[in-house]
């Protein structure tokens, strides 16, 4: 084996296996962030606070401020999860927030309620 495919070899044993002690999370907070910046940040703006450069004046209803602990703390993931993939509609929401399922996967989605739950540093509490 000459030296350049054993560097190759060496190198995806050692990210494998960093991979299978959990040291490189392909779904956490970075894939989070990165998938917010991609598809949220234009409405929801890059401080998930809803100010956005698409929100204002133009739009009907404002995007959600993501980081309201009191609001987002009262939505389940279920349900944060339903509106990305079907959009605002499939949860009684608004109309301008568009599904993302035919975009993002299942998992994909999973990454994004974790990371709205960072940006909201809350968790889903039900009303009793």
């Amino acid at each position: 084996m000459n030296k350049f495919c054993r560097s190759r070899v060496l190198g995806l044993i050692c990210a494998l296996t960093a991979l299978a002690a959990g040291t490189i999370d392909v779904y956490g907070a970075e894939a989070g962030k990165d998938l917010y910046r991609t598809y949220c940040w234009q409405c929801h703006g890059s401080q998930g606070n809803g100010k956005g450069i698409n929100a204002g004046d133009n739009m009907s209803v404002a995007p959600r401020d993501h980081t309201d602990a009191k609001y987002m703390s009262g939505r389940s993931d279920a349900e944060l999860f339903k509106a990305i993939k079907k959009g605002g509609p499939a949860v009684n929401k608004a109309v301008l927030m568009p599904p993302w399922g035919t975009v993002l996967t299942d998992d994909d989605i999973h990454t994004l309620v974790r990371y709205l739950r960072e940006l909201c540093g809350c968790r889903h509490e039900p009303a009793s």
